[in-house]
């Protein structure tokens, strides 16, 4: 027998990430060997040796359990690992994790230590429900704006985006139905019934595309989507509603056809795709400037790569008068990144400081889509969460895990994802994740729940629709991926439409139109009802504890619990009703009702106090 979780406060305090400079208790029981020596802590710094820390003897118990106990302070932000080691006369015995992170003799893997310093710690965010929009499919607010050559206005709200490539092979997304900000404007009391405090805006500047990633000029919003002026009414009316504004920040590359690269001769300027002598030409790497050879992102020949460690750029973004700046004082909430993890370290660091210095509010939130606290990109061990480059991140980890739930009813690969994070991500992080179950890059929640072929012909895709047996499957899932996202830790963000029973495959089938009139009132009434709880009871879910109670088979149970208040929450997602008796006068906020006891098949229950 041996005995030790860093999840559980018994044998690790603090449990989780652990900030730099402060001391941490490490407790190992075991009852084998009989006769220990000596017992360590084995510490190991990620790309450097390991260090061993003698533990010292605590206790014997009558049972023959052995207990050794070390203070241990790391001084040193960084990505650790560690094991224990019992010495004997004989045996030098190694003691490692499990997939559940417990001890076991003589086999197991590392636990994970991050130590982390240097965030400037923001809570408007973490109690807070945000909502994502792709402006031109969202609402159009008068006028509607035409302002482009090239572009094809749509006048037909509701229709399929273009999906096919054009003659010449490409797809080239240059199809516009008119979405815009003054839209956003109109549509903020819809926003505030969820209890929305964050606005995550895809990209806004102007660019030749419908999806903005292709930034022509860092510095002006798309006239198709309205003026700078306009975003600076939209930042102050939705502050006025207790809401604040995210920035998507693409800043890997830009769109070939921009003031900065010029491929096209659009603009006044001297690109750097023109001249080596343009004040542009060191932003970007060309292997081959006489065949206008260059690197492009994901070898999209519209989008030429960045050199984001050049001295110009870096000031060009990060500077104090530059692109983060510029924006952040107009009261911006905060930037989400795109691509995070293909921005060096340097850069992160200035952005986050630039940020930070415009407005220490602000949040700065990435796009990972593996675990942020290990990652590796481009042969390097990445440190996101180690403090200084970002706030919080997407929570792609989530998402798998809440699917596996709703899915299959795998309550175990949920307990695990929710584990590790909390073993992995510091505090602070995890208040502020952005949860969300659909994005612009993926799939219609409930689509996927419907369980429509992803991998069909895009033809097929394109046409299809849930029928009246795949969508009351599909909606009972919901509900319960639904629960699961508003009730985890973090940050629920709704893709828009989600919150109406949009469907939809991969890119550019899931950037349909928001058409107002064809709303699923109870999928509705879900988020709001989810939506407001997390607005009244904000100091529960902003300085709350949240614990896993129950988790096997298809059943999860989980509660939040801050001073007297305590929020239930119960998923049951096997072929069977659950009995669950917790304290009485509990009503089940997601009906309205007084709670019976029981626990349907297929089904989410939020209980708090009557």
């Amino acid at each position: 027998m041996v005995k030790f979780n860093p999840l559980d406060i018994n044998f690790k305090n603090p449990i989780g990430a652990q900030k730099a400079g402060t001391n941490a208790n490490f407790r190992l029981a075991f009852d084998r060997p009989s006769a220990p020596e000596d017992v360590y802590l084995c510490l190991t710094k990620n790309g450097e040796d390991q260090v061993r820390y003698a533990m010292e003897f605590v206790d014997k118990s009558s049972e023959g359990e052995f207990t050794y106990s070390i203070n241990l302070s790391v001084h040193c932000r960084g990505l650790y690992t560690y094991h224990f080691i019992v010495h004997t006369k004989k045996d030098e015995i190694y003691i490692g994790s499990d997939e559940e992170l417990n001890a076991v003799y003589g086999k197991g893997g590392e636990w994970q230590l991050t130590v982390f310093d240097g965030f400037v710690e923001s809570e408007w965010l973490n109690s807070s429900v945000m909502y994502q929009i792709f402006v031109d499919r969202f609402n159009v607010g008068e006028p509607r704006l035409k302002t482009k050559k090239g572009m094809v206005y749509r006048d037909d709200w509701g229709g399929v985006p273009v999906y096919l490539p054009n003659s010449e092979g490409k797809i080239v997304n240059n199809d516009l139905f008119g979405g815009n900000l003054r839209g956003v404007i109109k549509k903020l009391g819809h926003l505030k019934s969820m209890g929305v405090k964050a606005i995550y805006l895809n990209p806004i500047f102007e660019a030749r595309s419908n999806h903005k990633y292709d930034t022509s000029n860092y510095r002006r919003v798309d006239s198709d989507f309205g003026t700078n002026e306009e975003l600076q009414e939209l930042i102050k009316k939705a502050d006025k509603k207790g809401m604040k504004i995210i920035l998507d920040g693409v800043f890997s590359h830009t769109g070939d056809d921009s003031i900065y690269f010029n491929k096209y001769g659009t603009y006044d300027t001297i690109g750097a795709y023109q001249s080596k002598d343009s004040a542009y030409a060191s932003w970007y790497r060309f292997t081959d400037f006489e065949n206008r050879k260059y690197e492009s992102w994901w070898n999209f020949d519209t989008l030429p790569n960045v050199d984001e460690n050049n001295p110009q750029f870096n000031e060009f973004i990060n500077g104090p008068e530059g692109v983060i700046d510029f924006w952040t004082r107009m009261g911006l909430g905060g930037w989400r990144l795109d691509v995070a993890d293909e921005l060096p370290d340097e850069f992160l660091d200035n952005l986050y400081r630039a940020t930070k210095r415009a407005n220490p509010e602000a949040v700065v939130m990435g796009e990972v889509w593996e675990d942020a606290s290990n990652k590796e990109s481009y042969g390097k061990r990445r440190r996101f969460l180690n403090g200084g480059q970002m706030d919080s991140v997407m929570n792609y980890p989530f998402k798998e895990a809440i699917l596996e739930y709703a899915v299959w009813g795998n309550s175990q690969v949920l307990s695990k994802a929710i584990m590790t994070q909390k073993n992995n991500y510091p505090k602070c992080v995890r208040k502020n994740l952005m949860n969300m179950l659909s994005t612009h890059d993926t799939a219609r929640i409930l689509t996927v729940l419907g369980g429509k072929d992803l991998d069909a012909d895009v033809k097929v895709k394109a046409k299809s629709k849930l029928n009246q047996d795949e969508m009351k499957w599909a909606k009972a899932k919901l509900k319960i991926a639904v629960t699961l996202q508003f009730m985890l830790e973090g940050v629920p963000c709704v893709y828009y439409g989600d919150e109406i029973g949009m469907q939809g495959h991969h890119d550019p089938l899931n950037r349909g139109c928001f058409v107002w009139e064809k709303r699923d009132s109870k999928v509705l009434k879900l988020h709001r009802v989810l939506g407001k709880l997390r607005f009244e009871k904000e100091d529960i879910f902003k300085h709350g504890e949240f614990e896993i109670t129950k988790s096997t088979g298809g059943l999860f149970f989980c509660a939040w619990t801050h001073g007297k208040e305590k929020i239930h929450i119960l998923l049951n997602n096997s072929d069977e009703d659950f009995n669950f008796v917790p304290a009485s006068n509990l009503v089940d906020i997601l009906t309205n009702k007084s709670y019976d006891g029981v626990v349907k098949k297929r089904d989410s229950v939020v209980l708090i106090k009557s």
